[in-house]
């Protein structure tokens, strides 16, 4: 395994199982293909898994050994294709979900066509779609409640397990947006 897939070697203050929760998924995606829909997933304690869906975690191949420690993936519904990440900001999870993961694909630019781009959203795709420069990437992005973070990038003009990047703050936006869907939701108070 390359040094670019494994989270332990990247830096010792990262959280191996969101890491490697956060591998699973990109490795998932990218079986796939290119040109999926934005995905969300929670994540939550595999040992939780075990505990309290033994039939589920059965049939997933998981027991107590392969739970200790590890982070469970598990898809969501698909939100709105045109506004993943905005919809993001009306999502809480409940208690028993330890952190969360989003797959997002999009093009980016160099940073001197920033210049160049225009205010208008549908404009600024468009320029996007057809700036020579222009690179399609693979974003997947996980956090913890407990403050951790890991991005895995994977850029389609090098498509290949051994060309990830990975690394705790990668998609700054996206692990803020991530983050605010852990925070306690505060009740309103009864009048």
């Amino acid at each position: 395994m390359s040094d670019a897939l494994d989270p332990l070697s990247l830096d010792e203050d990262l959280d191996p199982a969101l890491a490697a929760a956060v591998l699973e998924i990109e490795s998932h995606h990218a079986q796939g293909g290119w040109d999926q829909p934005s995905r969300l997933y929670a994540l939550v304690p595999t040992a939780d898994l075990v505990l309290r869906e033994p039939a589920l975690a059965a049939a997933m191949g998981l027991d107590d050994a392969s739970a200790e420690g590890s982070l469970t993936p598990i898809e969501q519904e698909q939100l709105p294709p045109d506004r993943f990440e905005s919809s993001l900001a009306e999502i809480a999870w409940g208690p028993d979900v330890a952190g969360c993961a989003a797959v997002v694909e999009r093009l980016v630019l160099p940073p001197d066509a920033d210049d160049e781009l225009p205010d208008d959203p549908s404009a600024a795709a468009a320029y996007a779609a057809e700036h020579p420069d222009r690179q399609e990437v693979r974003m997947v992005v996980g956090v913890t409640r407990a403050g951790a973070t890991y991005c895995a990038l994977r850029l389609r003009a090098h498509d290949d397990d051994q060309s990830v990047v990975g690394g705790p703050d990668l998609v700054p936006e996206l692990v803020a947006l991530l983050t605010a869907t852990l925070e306690p939701v505060e009740e309103d108070e009864e009048l």
